[in-house]
């Protein structure tokens, strides 16, 4: 009986929940489907995002450091090699920063010892005597210094200029030079100098993947004077020993021969010995003097006070003063008054009125010009071409050593003497000291 009433309330219940589902819409169990769908779909982008973030975050440093890696080849490849890459990690991507740091060190002192090395080379250049120029196979000028500037007077840069422009503006017989493209002597002769002797070299390079040819310029004149002048300084000390070493001996001799004859009433014999002493003197003095040619001391440069020293010069000959205001030369003041001393006397003695007689002084870039002219005879281009050399004179009792001297003093303080015929009759000397 029981049994009975619990399978009926079994049945009646399933019936019950029949009923009940049978009621139910069908779109509601589409929705709790579709729901279902949805929490798998929002599962899944959380898990990414989760994912996501955690690898970013164990991957930010790497990300980072490649970033900078980055930026440092960028900047090498710029050339700059002052970054420096920061680093946390003793990892991999550490020790490659590190390694790329080392090495931006390196190449950091390796180019300031580069460029300090071409800094040295440039001023070297710059101030050798010798001009340099380049040219690559363009035509055009890459590189030139000072000295190459002054021999080609230009008052600018001569880098990016044509080289075929350079010939057209230079001195004909420096153009003809260059163009011969080969090693060799050349003269230039300019206005109020003496001629000049150069000695070009040329030689072709390779720079950059570009063929350039260089030219390098010696002036050889003074450099041949210096030799010729040091040949003639060997030949007077030599002289002036064996001169000395007989004139010792004659004066002695002289001297005994004079007190031997006191008590003899000859007045020939005296006349002998006036005569052998004066020619002693005289040849004591030539000794002396190229002496003094021969043993000329080494300037000592100050800052001559030109009116001072043109005013001792007055009282000693008679001149016309032409002289620029703030003219400042550095020389030695007893070499420069010795000098116009002997500029001065062979002047007055060229046959020149002495109202005739000047001495012009002024100054420019290149230094100071001192010029002495006259109105005298002039000279003729045989005597001007050895006028500057020891023992020449034209003079019955010259010595050759005035102008001689002078051209050691002037070449002493490196500067230049030249002579030459005025077209008003007469001579100039026109002498340069440059600025030191």
């Amino acid at each position: 009986m029981q049994s009975n009433k619990f399978f009926l309330s079994i049945t009646t219940k399933l019936m019950l929940l029949c009923n009940i589902s049978a009621i139910i819409p069908v779109w509601i169990i589409s929705w709790l489907t579709q729901l279902d769908w949805l929490l798998i779909g929002v599962n899944t982008l959380l898990t990414v995002l989760i994912a996501s973030y955690v690898s970013f975050r164990l991957c930010r440093s790497t990300v980072q450091g490649m970033h900078s890696l980055e930026t440092g080849l960028l900047n090498l490849k710029d050339g700059e090699l002052t970054t420096q890459l920061a680093y946390n990690n003793n990892d991999e991507l550490g020790r490659l920063c590190q390694l790329y740091n080392q090495s931006a060190k390196q190449l950091r002192q390796e180019k300031q010892w580069i460029y300090q090395r071409e800094l040295m080379l440039d001023k070297v250049l710059q101030s050798s005597p010798q001009a340099v120029l380049l040219k690559n196979d363009k035509g055009f000028i890459v590189y030139s210094n000072y000295s190459a500037r002054d021999l080609f007077n230009a008052t600018t840069a001569l880098e990016g200029s044509q080289f075929e422009q350079l010939l057209t503006n230079a001195h004909p017989q420096l153009s003809q030079a260059l163009q011969r493209g080969s090693d060799g002597l050349f003269t230039l002769e300019a206005e109020n100098q003496e001629a000049q002797a150069w000695h070009l070299s040329t030689g072709k390079l390779l720079l950059n993947n570009q063929y350039h040819y260089l030219y390098v310029f010696k002036q050889l004149t003074r450099e041949l004077s210096r030799q010729e002048v040091e040949v003639w300084k060997k030949v007077i000390r030599i002289i002036s020993h064996e001169l000395n070493n007989s004139l010792g001996p004659m004066s002695s001799m002289l001297h005994s021969g004079q007190l031997l004859s006191e008590n003899l009433n000859e007045p020939r014999l005296k006349r002998v010995f006036e005569t052998i002493s004066e020619r002693i003197k005289h040849l004591n003095e030539f000794v002396q003097g190229y002496g003094k040619f021969a043993k000329l001391p080494t300037p000592q440069v100050i800052t001559l006070d030109w009116p001072v020293l043109l005013e001792q010069l007055q009282r000693q000959w008679q001149f016309i003063l032409e002289i620029n205001k703030d003219v400042t030369t550095l020389a030695d003041p007893t070499q420069i008054e010795q000098l116009l001393i002997n500029l001065l006397k062979n002047a007055h003695e060229s046959g020149s009125a002495p109202e005739q007689v000047s001495v012009c002084i002024s100054q420019d870039t290149k230094g100071t010009h001192i010029s002495v002219s006259d109105q005298g005879k002039g000279m003729s281009e045989q005597v001007m071409a050895n006028a500057l050399i020891p023992f020449y004179s034209t003079k019955v009792t010259g010595s050759g050593l005035g102008l001689a001297l002078c051209r050691e003093i002037v070449e002493a303080h490196h500067g230049q003497i030249s002579l030459h015929n005025r077209n008003s009759g007469g001579l100039n000397i026109h002498v340069i000291l440059p600025s030191v």
